[in-house]
């Protein structure tokens, strides 16, 4: 028992080296981009094991400066402001910039910061949507968070997540595809705020 439980040991901290190498790479190639912009495709799949909500769109982003646009809804960050801007809706909600709760954010996504927040586990490769892919699972170490895990494909060969799916406590989850990815592309800070006077009629609702 003593010999397993030496090899299960071994084992665990030779799969979190790799998979602190491969994130370690990731997190490079970011460091290293001005910018970034990609394509991403969103799906929430319920308890029940059906989707619910399929959304498309693109996002470009400068360190921890967002724009998420997914057509009808936009989430724009400067770093210290958020604006979630409802097209349809004519209204924008105004909300204080905290990077604790930008869980799943684009930056997060990119930045490293699973060094600190998550357990990391490599759990071989899988071939997803026709490309081999290399799964690393995180755990978060808070356990008040509202996930269990998340899952990270990554393009060993390019170094970048390709996407991933994040495990809800409550048996929900989201299925999400990064494609399209483009690094220092020109980007002014204007895209990174929202200016009112720009879309008349818009009702702005601050929650700040």
């Amino acid at each position: 028992m003593a010999l397993f439980g030496l090899f299960v040991s071994f084992t665990a901290t030779a799969q979190d080296a790799k998979a602190k190498t491969i994130l370690d790479k990731v997190s490079t190639q970011f460091k290293n981009a001005k910018t970034m912009k990609a394509d991403f495709s969103f799906s929430a799949i319920g308890a029940s094991g059906a989707a619910t909500t399929h959304k498309k769109g693109s996002f470009l982003m400068n360190g921890q400066n967002y724009k998420i646009d997914m057509g009808q809804q936009q989430i724009i960050c400067n770093g210290h402001t958020v604006w979630t801007y409802l097209v349809a809706n004519k209204e924008v909600q105004v909300s204080n910039f905290n990077p604790e709760e930008q869980s799943i954010s684009p930056a997060k996504l990119f930045s490293g910061s699973y060094e600190k927040e998550y357990k990391y586990h490599y759990n071989g490769e899988q071939t997803i949507s026709g490309k081999k892919v290399a799964v690393i699972e995180l755990t978060p170490v808070d356990a008040a968070k509202s996930f269990s895990k998340v899952l990270l494909y990554v393009d060993q060969a390019k170094s970048m997540i390709t996407g991933g799916r994040i495990f809800e406590k409550n048996g929900s989850s989201y299925i999400y595809t990064i494609s399209n990815v483009k690094a220092n592309v020109p980007a002014s800070a204007s895209e990174f705020s929202f200016n009112a006077k720009q879309h008349p009629g818009v009702e702005v609702i601050d929650l700040r």
